[in-house]
């Protein structure tokens, strides 16, 4: 199950959208809009709020390129997302360079759970569907 860290008024804890692992991304979509609209009214039941065991925290979307996010106890993992950035890379051509696009993300892992190496396992197979998302899709 994972929680969304996100912009919440007057959230009690980060929500969580349970079974993430079996959902497509649609209704992972669905389910993180139904959350935020009981956040913000407020009608957040604590069993939507607790018992996750990875959070995504993007503060990249209020302009942030890179942060270090804390664990949410219980939770195992966090992953820290930065803004998208443009930035000049050498490159084999007439100019010598390219202009593409990047972005920071980094995973604080609980090691008593989860092995440094294969959280680095991990963020190297999310780097590879983001920059190939087509591969999330089959």
């Amino acid at each position: 199950s994972s929680g969304i860290n996100a912009e919440w008024p007057l959230r009690p804890g980060t929500p969580i959208v349970f079974t993430a692992n079996k959902k497509g991304l649609q209704q992972i979509n669905t389910d993180m809009n139904d959350l935020k609209e009981k956040a913000v009214s407020g009608k957040l039941q604590p069993h939507e709020f607790q018992g996750g065991t990875f959070t995504i925290s993007n503060l990249g979307m209020m302009g942030i390129d890179h942060f270090t996010a804390v664990i949410n106890p219980p939770q195992s993992c966090i992953l820290a997302v930065g803004s998208p950035a443009k930035k000049l890379v050498p490159a084999d051509n007439e100019k010598g360079f390219n202009v593409q696009t990047t972005m920071s993300v980094s995973l604080s892992c609980d090691h008593r759970v989860v092995d440094g190496a294969v959280g680095a396992k991990w963020l190297a197979k999310l780097k590879s569907y983001l920059e190939n998302p087509l591969k999330m899709l089959l």
